[in-house]
């Protein structure tokens, strides 16, 4: 995967996909996610160890990507590569996705799908998908996916493990 340079809306920003190594730049995804939901617990209250992450970055099924404005990450991107066993093929799920407030109405969360679906074009992926609670304040969001997909009206459960 070549990290990409792109111009959207009013500046130029790079996009790249983290690689082996940069954990600190996933760590700064994670400040991005916190800021964006308004939710330091999850993301900043017990961060993983750089062994943890490290891990994950070197996973082909884990895609992270980050969008810079210079030296800064303004946005981020977690994506998983699931394979499927009805048919030999894989979908993607975008996991989290969110845009500095300062940096959002750009085009940036665009761009970063638009640099995800390059990535499941290049490992044979049929779909990606993303979900959006129906009682998301964040309505941007969902006009957003229902601009670049089909919406689709499905029951999403939780089953805790302990």
């Amino acid at each position: 995967m070549v990290n990409s340079g792109l111009t959207v809306s009013s500046g130029a920003y790079k996009i790249m996909r983290l690689l082996p190594g940069q954990v600190a730049q996933f760590r700064q995804i994670n400040a991005i996610f916190a800021e964006a939901f308004g939710d330091a617990d999850s993301y900043s209250s017990h961060p993983p160890g750089d062994a943890y992450l490290q891990s994950l970055l070197q996973k082909t099924h884990v895609i992270a990507l980050e969008a810079f404005d210079g030296d800064a990450v303004v946005a981020g991107l977690v994506a998983h590569v699931l394979e499927k066993f009805e048919q030999e093929r894989s979908e993607i799920y975008i996991y989290d996705l969110a845009v500095s407030e300062a940096n959002r109405r750009k085009g940036l969360a665009r761009a970063l799908i638009a640099e995800l679906k390059k990535i499941a074009q290049a490992i044979g992926a049929w779909v990606i998908y993303v979900q959006a609670d129906k009682g998301d304040a964040d309505l941007p969001a969902r006009r957003l996916y229902e601009s670049m997909g089909v919406r689709e009206d499905v029951f999403h459960y939780d089953i805790a493990v302990k």
